[in-house]
């Protein structure tokens, strides 16, 4: 059975998800979130190289490589990828993949590049709910928009607060530039 632990993650695999991305059938990245250190040339040589492993007549929804697990599943013309490592549990993979393909559709009426392009961060804010540190949290869909509506609704108020504090900083800075031009005596 997979149980919910003390700290939050979800089952009791060594589930390590090292990204989650996603990309036209041609390979073309549209968004990649890493959930573990890694270069850039790692995480690019990773996805270049997802395209070219697909067998289009194969049923499976997993590649497997020397080094990482490939999930996957077809959006649209899009994929929704999970790299993942060879020692985590598939059954985990395919759940979290699941969820991360429920997510998408969730941010992006259409799911195409343009639609995932414009909607790129709130994606990525969701996918940060689903993942922490390369292990699954235990959450839902609906969980993941209350936390990501949340951390609009603390952005919002942020920025309120600062326009206010520019406002204000701008107002101080013109009457002390009024006060100034009428101390300077006139020659």
């Amino acid at each position: 059975a997979v149980v919910s632990t003390q700290s939050g993650h979800y089952g009791r695999g060594s589930m390590v998800l090292l990204a989650a991305s996603v990309c036209t059938r041609k390979g073309n990245v549209l968004l990649s979130r890493q959930f573990v250190e890694m270069t850039k040339s790692r995480i690019e040589g990773l996805l270049s190289a997802f395209p070219k492993l697909i067998v289009t007549d194969k049923q499976h929804t997993f590649i497997e490589t020397e080094s990482v697990r490939y999930v996957y599943q077809p959006l649209d013309k899009l994929y929704i990828v999970l790299i993942t490592t060879k020692s985590s549990n598939i059954l985990e993979d395919l759940e979290t993949l699941r969820l991360f393909a429920r997510v998408i559709p969730e941010y992006c009426r259409n799911i195409d590049e343009k639609e995932v392009s414009e909607n790129v961060f709130q994606l990525i804010f969701a996918f940060d709910e689903i993942v922490a540190l390369g292990y699954r949290e235990n959450v839902n869909l609906a969980q993941i928009k209350t936390f990501t509506e949340m951390d609009s609704h603390d952005e919002k108020v942020y920025q309120a607060v600062r326009q206010t504090q520019e406002r204000e900083a701008k107002e101080e800075k013109r009457k002390k530039s009024d006060c100034d031009s009428a101390l300077i005596p006139l020659l």
